[in-house]
């Protein structure tokens, strides 16, 4: 099958063209990303390679199918970019990768919590300035320290194993539990007791309605002061205006992210030689204890490997007439309750 794969870089095809060898698909590389004015270059590609800052609404789906697509590939789990209702109505499958290393994600969200509390970005900078003071860089025992993990599906629980090996107690919100959270010794209570108990708030939930500013002005309130607040999902999932006030007034003491609700004109970009125009975005890192990195937790050989391997095992199921078990449906989109299966990635 003929494959148009939007917003691409030299490591996607890299891995992409090893895992084709077993499939035999026809790629076409677009470093540009999916939007109204970009769909057009699909035109006679059966299917679309999208990530997650491809714009995939309705007026993007009525082009593609005009054009002769009918596959729409996600190379993510997350798939809050797409218009589900549309593509099905214009005859349009949508797959995904559910799964590919909830590892990567999970270790990374712990790096964050360890950069920022030991200050280790601080600590590098100062020595590489033959600066060896320690004033400023007191952090605290994560031993002993009370962990909320919000969203327990595998990225959440891989994390509350690795904090579990700190010695931290776990407490752990949604909807569903999970067995092998409670038997690390995860409590599962309400969101306001998670808030309100925990020294570490790490976000694992995927980007859904319910979820949509889930970290707000009011939440943010519930919190214990001079809490820790990661987030390795979804922007979405935080109110950025929210939480650059609770840093002022010191109710979050540290906040570690991967992800930014705006980040689609920023991340996997190099714009060392632009002006940032979003202000929002400037005034976060301008803060001593803010830590942002750009999308990167996913970032491991292994999952970028597993990823172009399902990716194309999920094309090739389409094309050959087989259920595809990634295949998404419009109903899924209007889920109402944070599912524990929270790989948003």
């Amino acid at each position: 099958m003929k494959i148009a794969f939007f917003n691409t870089k030299p490591y996607d095809r890299q891995f992409f063209e090893a895992a084709n060898a077993s499939h035999g698909h026809e790629f076409t590389f677009f470093e540009c990303h999916l939007t109204p004015e970009t769909a057009p270059s699909a035109v006679g590609h059966p299917a679309v390679c999208v990530f997650i800052n491809d714009k995939v609404d309705a007026d993007v789906l009525r082009t593609l199918a005009a054009n002769g697509t009918h596959l729409v590939a996600l190379r993510s789990a997350g798939f809050n970019n797409v218009d589900l209702v549309a593509a099905e109505e214009l005859g349009i499958t949508v797959v995904r990768v559910p799964a590919y290393s909830p590892y990567a994600v999970a270790e990374f969200a712990a790096g964050l919590v360890l950069m920022l509390n030991r200050k280790l970005y601080k600590a590098y900078n100062r020595v590489r300035d033959d600066n060896f003071a320690l004033d400023g860089l007191l952090g605290f025992d994560l031993h002993g320290s009370t962990i909320g993990v919000v969203g327990t599906g595998k990225i959440g629980q891989c994390f509350a194993q690795i904090m579990k090996g700190f010695g931290c107690h776990l407490l752990g919100y949604d909807v569903y539990e999970s067995p092998a959270c409670i038997e690390l010794g995860l409590t599962y209570v309400t969101l306001p007791e998670l808030l309100s108990n925990s020294d570490v708030v790490s976000l694992h939930c995927p980007l859904l309605p319910d979820t949509y500013h889930l970290i707000n002005a009011d939440s943010i309130q519930q919190m214990k002061p001079g809490v820790m607040l990661i987030n390795t999902s979804r922007g979405g999932l935080v109110d950025t205006r929210a939480v650059i006030e609770g840093i002022k007034s010191g109710q979050i003491g540290y906040f570690g992210t991967d992800v930014y609700e705006e980040e689609a004109d920023l991340f996997f970009e190099d714009l060392s030689s632009t002006i940032i125009q979003d202000d929002v975005f400037q005034l976060l890192q301008s803060f001593p204890n803010v830590v942002i990195t750009a999308h990167q937790g996913f970032f491991t050989r292994n999952a970028l490997k597993a990823i172009a391997e399902t990716t194309l095992a999920n094309i090739t199921d389409i094309e050959q007439g087989r259920v595809c078990c990634n295949q998404i449906k419009a109903e899924e989109k209007v889920v109402t309750k944070t599912p524990a299966c929270a790989i948003d990635r």
